[in-house]
């Protein structure tokens, strides 16, 4: 148990050191008017208390990934809390808070108009599409999970289709309605449940007396699956997630003042990696094993079944419901806002003003359809492209804040140096996959590590070489 509580201390640690040093690099302006204030639309553009901001950024981006992922990745053993530490802390927490800022010093622009200012418009209009397929694959995802969840914890006759009716009509009204209306209102009950979660969870493993396993830098999935680059993809929302990107920009345009961005930003991923050090903790914990977990996904039905039979033995009846509905509450904040963030995606790209209502409607009615008819897809299949896509976004999105921190004359490796190792995740993953070009390790792996070496080559000479060049065929005469 020493290695988990170790990891939440070192968390801690890093939102108040590093986060602080991130922070420092930016160089937030407390005096400049941010977008909630100077472009208040009463839909969109919202100023909401930091406390809030945070609230609803937390909710925004914890969807399945911290729970689903975090067990599933467990299966490799301790060595799991590594990437959440470290991928928390110089990852995902730095991936939310450069685009969360960036967005703010944009006028709240979303991720395919900042990727265009610094990537160029050919990326501009790649992002735009790619972007709307990962949060329509998020809405999806986001709608059949906890559909799923309480149709195991209600009767019969409130089955899978039902559930999936009130989520799918709720997302609509927190798409079309102002972000003050429905998100901003009922999240706090929603955080409340998910401190009840969290806590009631790791609680009743320590009560119950199960053994926490301490880190050995070996790895244990029960069937010898590699760790490079399947850990890594499997564990996202946790340590690192692209779909935050998209929702970050969310809250830039309520976000009051530009020194409550670390609050905001880099403290709601901590916050979400410790959530997910806790799912991970317990999925080991629970089952005795590796093996004894693999069991368990197998035979319950996936991560959802393990949630809901860990939930009920260690809390019992009433704590097992809270949990439960703690684990529901965080799909269903981050697939409401996920569509939301498609409609905003698609306004921008059609540049079509967002303030008449019909023209919500526009855009929200065509993009439901197709997550309807995709929930009716494999969970299974759906979010093995949502996991490889969504590490993606991650990669492009640090590569954009890698340039703006250069065009600022700042210190850019905070974000270059995880953008290369998300390159190498990402490039490595899809030419292994099943989903992907199924080639060997012997292939992928020095592929996918090439192709990082020449993105980071490739933004360097970018970045100074052209410079470089310039200087040397016209030197600059110095008095």
């Amino acid at each position: 148990m020493i290695t988990f509580w170790a990891s939440i201390v070192i968390l801690l640690v890093g939102y108040a050191l590093y986060g602080a040093f991130v922070e420092k690099v930016f160089a937030p302006q407390a005096d400049r008017t941010t977008p909630a204030v100077r472009l208040n639309d009463g839909v969109d553009y919202v100023p909401i208390d930091w406390k809030r901001d945070f609230l609803i950024q937390l909710l925004n981006i914890a969807g399945l990934g911290p729970i689903f992922g975090a067990i599933q990745g467990a299966l490799w053993g301790p060595v799991a809390f590594i990437w959440i530490v470290l991928g928390g802390i110089f990852a995902g927490a730095v991936h939310d808070y450069l685009v969360g800022m960036l967005s703010v010093r944009h006028d709240g622009a979303n991720l395919p108009a900042m990727v265009g200012s610094y990537l160029g418009p050919k990326m501009k209009q790649f992002v735009n599409i790619f972007t709307v397929v990962v949060l329509i694959l998020v809405g999806t995802v986001f709608m059949t999970g906890p559909a799923q969840l309480l149709a195991n914890l209600t009767p019969k006759s409130l089955n899978y289709s039902f559930w999936l009716g009130v989520i799918l009509a709720y997302y609509f009204l927190a798409t079309v309605l102002p972000i003050d209306k429905i998100i901003g209102r009922i999240y706090p009950l929603f955080g409340a449940i998910l401190i009840i979660m969290a806590v009631g969870v790791i609680g009743g493993i320590m009560i119950e007396g199960y053994h926490i396993p301490e880190l050995a830098l070996v790895n244990l999935h029960p069937q010898g699956a590699p760790l490079w680059p399947l850990l890594f993809i499997t564990i996202a929302c946790g340590a690192i997630s692209g779909f935050h990107a998209t929702q970050s920009p969310l809250i830039a345009r309520c976000l009051e003042n530009e020194r409550y961005g670390r609050r905001v930003f880099y403290g709601a991923m901590i916050a979400e990696s410790i959530i997910a050090l806790i799912w991970a903790a317990a999925a080991m914990a629970f089952f005795g094993s590796t093996g004894g977990l693999a069991d368990g996904l197998k035979n319950l039905g996936g991560p959802a079944g393990v949630v809901n039979k860990a939930s009920f033995t260690l809390l019992g009846t009433v704590g097992g419901v809270l949990a439960i509905l703690g684990v529901v509450v965080l799909p269903v904040t981050s697939g409401d806002t996920a569509f939301r963030a498609a409609r905003l995606t698609i306004a921008e790209f059609l540049n079509l003003k967002q303030g008449p209502v019909i023209n919500r409607y526009k855009i929200a009615v065509p993009i439901f359809a197709v997550g309807f008819i995709l929930s009716q897809i494999d969970f299974t299949i759906v979010w093995r492209y949502f996991a490889w896509s969504n590490q993606t976004l991650a990669m492009i999105a640090l590569w954009t804040a890698a340039l703006y921190l250069v065009r600022q004359g700042r210190f850019h490796w905070i974000a270059t140096l995880p953008a290369t190792f998300m390159t190498a995740v990402s490039i490595t993953y899809i030419l292994q996959a099943p989903e992907g070009l199924r080639l060997s390790t012997t292939i992928s792996y020095p592929v996918g590590l090439a192709a990082a070496f020449l993105a980071l080559a490739a933004f360097l000479w970018r970045a100074y070489g052209r410079q470089v060049v310039s200087d040397a065929v016209n030197p600059k005469i110095i008095k």
